[in-house]
């Protein structure tokens, strides 16, 4: 397999001038595995900056819009539709989150759903960190994408 961001050993961003735009999705997902201490922090609304999973989810939006800033051989998108979901799993001790980014454009919006979580997540270990340190963001891990040339795929329970 031929990594496409490479031309003759050089990065370069894949020249996508010639492709057709397509309807095209991607969900993300990642985990924030909890102390005790924050998740009585979360329980509580956080420590005094806000309710930390909206504040996350906002924080998720805004990164998936600055993917391009980010991430230096990404296209820039013309994003169409960025949900981003945060939901307490109390049992596990961890806050779950998923994201879903949607465009019309002729690449894939997988970097921007992982973009998402990840600036998702670093925003609850950021509105968290007063009560604990110990905050562990884990599986960032693309869960499914649609359209363009390499058709559908979702991650399988296996793990790819």
């Amino acid at each position: 397999m031929e990594l496409t961001h490479f031309k003759d050993g050089r990065p370069h961003m894949v020249d996508v001038t010639e492709k057709e735009k397509t309807f095209r999705t991607a969900t993300a997902e990642a985990y924030v595995e909890l102390t005790e201490e924050a998740l009585l922090a979360l329980e509580k609304g956080g420590v005094g900056k806000g309710d930390p999973l909206q504040v996350a989810e906002l924080a998720g939006i805004m990164g998936a819009k600055k993917t391009a800033d980010l991430i230096p051989l990404c296209h820039p998108l013309p994003l169409t539709g960025i949900e981003v979901r945060l939901s307490l799993e109390k049992e596990a001790r961890r806050v779950r989150i998923e994201a879903t980014v949607r465009t019309k454009a002729e690449t894939g919006v997988e970097m921007e759903a992982l973009t998402a979580c990840a600036v998702a997540a670093l925003t609850v270990y950021d509105m968290l960190k007063a009560a604990s340190k110990g905050l562990v963001i884990s599986k960032v891990q693309l869960l499914e994408k649609t359209g363009g040339k390499s058709g559908p795929w979702r991650r399988d329970r296996e793990g790819g």
